[in-house]
């Protein structure tokens, strides 16, 4: 059974920093593409940054140079390093494994909420 489980979320300072991790339960995590979605209250899921098996990585516009995704193989985790954080990054924040194999392979985790506030 897939399992995806995020932490490392929590409230920060506007222009603070935090580290959320995900930790995959799959046998085949380094072929996936690994990525980190947000839901801010009200709004839609939306796609925050991806990283490919390969370690290419590719990100939101309005988070470049603020956030850094990364990724273990060996440990079948996925990393994002916010920083500069600001108070529109406020939402929860879901990490999602897409099978570059199998199309209908698409995982969530739970999500970790991530609040950004004086």
């Amino acid at each position: 059974q897939v399992r995806l489980v995020e932490s490392g979320g929590g409230l920060v300072q506007p222009g603070g920093s935090l580290r959320l991790s995900c930790a995959a339960s799959m046998s085949d995590f380094s072929s996936n593409i690994m990525a980190w979605y947000r839901q801010a209250p009200g709004k839609q899921r939306e796609w925050v940054a991806s990283i490919t098996g390969g370690g290419r990585t590719n990100y939101k516009d309005a988070v470049k140079g603020r956030f850094t995704i990364a990724r273990d193989d060996a440990k079948n985790t996925v990393s994002l390093q916010m920083n500069s954080l600001r108070f529109e990054d406020t939402a929860v924040y879901y990490c999602n494994s897409r099978s570059t194999i199998i199309a209908s392979d698409v995982y969530w985790g739970q999500g970790t909420q991530v609040t950004v506030s004086p």
